[in-house]
C-alpha cells in the first residue's frame, strides 16, 4: 500500500526526523489559514498523488505572496495528473501539500528497500538526488551505494561510515546523516515497509539535513498490525477493479493487454502472463482466485475481468489442487446466467480436483468454450483469438 507524501511525513515525524513544517490543503478556503499557521508568504505547493515525477508533470510549483499562493494552489487542486507512473490513469488531485522554501546547497538520495538479490533490506544512498534519480540509476550506477541491513533491522556502524564517505559527509553533517539513516531503517522495520525513499534529502548552506520529499510503501499483508496505517488507504489512487477485488478478497492487478485471465495460485498466474507474452499476447490482468475461492468469488472475478472493455478473450487456467474445479465451473455458469460472458470467447484449461464434475456442470449448462489440455495450448489459442477479435 502506497502512502501520500503528507502521510509519509506524518509517519517519519514520529521518528523525529528533520522535516520542514507543512500543511495539507483540500479546498481554496483553507489556503489563508494554512499559510498563517506556517507563517509564510512564500513556499512550495505539491500535489498529493501516488506517483513520482510530479515536478516534471507540473504538479510542484513555487508561490511568492498570497495572491500567487491562491492562484497556484487553486490551479493544482482539481487537476488531473498522469505520467508513466500512473498506468495510463488520470489521478484527480484532491489535496496539496504546502511547505516553506528551503535554501538548498546540495541534494542527495536515500532509501531503504527490500533487496531481492541479498534477500534482506538494504540502505541505498546517492550523492545525485533530485528529479533525475531514475536516469542516474540507469546511466550511472556507480553513483549508487547499497549496504545491507540485518534481518532483525540493524545497520552496522562500519556500513554507515562507508555511506558517509561515499556521500562526502564529515563532522557535524556525518553525525546527522548517521542518526537519520538509523531512524529510517528503524521506521522501515517497525512499520513493515517495503520501501522508504527520501528524494531529495537536502543539505542547506548551514549544513543542516532536511527531508523534502518522502515516499513510503507498506506491505499489504502486514496491515493488520498497523491500524493507523490501514486508515491511510486511498482507493481513489487505484484502478477501480483493483479496489473492487480487494473488497471481495481477490488478488487482482489491472494490466494493459486484452486477454483476461482467471487463474488459481500466484505462481501459476505469473507463469500464465509469461507464456501469453511468449506467444505474442498481452494479459489484461493478473488475477489469482486462490485455493479456497467460493462460487460467488469466482463469479465476481469473471465480472471484474470482463468489466475491462479491452478484454477480447477470457483465458481460464486452473490446476485444482486445493481449488475445486466444480466451484470454478459453477461460477462460470452463474456468470453466464447473468449475461456476463455471452460475447467473449472462453479458453478453458482445467485439471485436478473434481475436474470431471466441473466439466459435467459446464456441459449441462450448454456453455460454449474452447477446451484445451495444457497451459501451452491454451495460451496459443487465447493469443490467436485475441488477435482475431481485436488488436493485442
Amino acid at each position: 500500500m502506497n502512502l501520500h507524501e503528507y502521510q509519509a511525513k506524518d509517519l517519519l515525524t514520529r521518528y523525529e526526523l528533520p522535516i520542514p513544517p507543512y500543511e495539507v490543503i483540500s479546498s481554496g478556503e483553507e489556503i489563508s489559514s494554512s499559510l498563517s499557521k506556517l507563517q509564510i508568504e512564500e513556499g512550495v505547493a505539491k500535489i498529493q498523488v501516488h506517483a513520482g515525477g510530479r515536478g516534471k508533470g507540473g504538479g510542484v510549483k513555487v508561490f511568492k505572496g498570497r495572491d500567487s499562493a491562491n492562484s497556484v494552489i487553486g490551479e493544482l487542486l482539481g487537476m488531473k495528473f498522469s505520467n508513466n507512473q500512473t498506468g495510463g490513469k488520470e489521478l484527480l488531485v484532491e489535496r496539496v501539500l504546502v511547505s516553506p522554501l528551503v535554501e538548498i546547497a546540495s541534494e542527495y538520495y536515500v532509501a531503504v528497500t527490500m533487496d531481492r538479490k541479498r534477500q534482506c533490506p538494504s540502505l541505498i544512498v546517492s550523492p545525485s538526488g533530485g528529479m533525475d534519480i531514475e536516469e542516474v540509476l540507469l546511466t550511472s550506477p556507480h553513483k549508487m551505494l547499497s549496504e545491507p541491513v540485518t534481518y532483525y533491522g540493524k545497520i552496522y556502524d562500519y556500513r554507515l561510515r562507508r555511506c558517509m564517505k561515499f556521500l562526502g559527509w564529515t563532522g557535524k553533517l556525518a553525525e546527522q546523516g548517521v542518526r537519520l539513516m538509523k531512524q529510517l531503517v528503524r521506521a522501515f522495520m517497525e512499520n513493515d515497509a517495503s520501501l522508504i525513499e527520501i528524494n531529495p534529502l537536502v543539505v542547506t548552506k548551514s549544513e543542516e539535513l532536511f527531508i523534502l520529499d518522502a515516499k513510503i510503501s507498506i506491505d499489504d499483508n502486514a496491515l493488520y498490525r498497523h491500524s493507523v496505517l490501514s486508515s491511510y488507504y486511498d482507493p481513489s489512487q487505484e484502478n477501480i477493479r483493483d479496489v473492487m477485488a480487494k473488497q471481495v478478497g481477490l488478488s487482482y492487478i489491472a494490466m494493459d493487454g486484452n486477454i483476461g485471465c482467471l487463474v488459481n495460485g500466484a505462481g501459476l498466474a505469473m507463469s500464465t502472463l509469461d507464456i501469453l507474452q511468449f506467444y505474442g499476447g498481452n494479459a489484461a490482468n493478473f488475477l489469482d482466485v486462490g485455493g479456497g475461492a467460493s462460487e460467488d468469488q469466482v463469479r465476481e472475478a469473471i465480472s471484474l475481468t470482463l468489466s475491462d472493455t479491452n478484454v477480447r478473450v477470457l483465458f481460464i487456467n486452473i490446476f485444482g489442487g486445493i481449488m475445486d474445479c466444480s466451484v470454478i465451473a459453477s461460477g462460470l455458469v452463474s456468470a453466464l446466467g447473468q449475461g456476463e460472458i455471452s460475447k467473449i470467447p472462453i479458453v478453458l484449461r482445467m485439471e485436478g480436483t473434481n475436474v470431471e464434475k466441473g466439466q459435467e456442470l459446464l456441459k449441462q449448462a450448454g456453455l460454449e468454450f474452447h477446451s484445451v489440455n495444457s497451459m501451452d495450448e491454451g495460451a496459443q489459442l487465447a493469443v490467436k483469438l485475441s488477435q482475431e477479435n481485436g488488436k493485442v
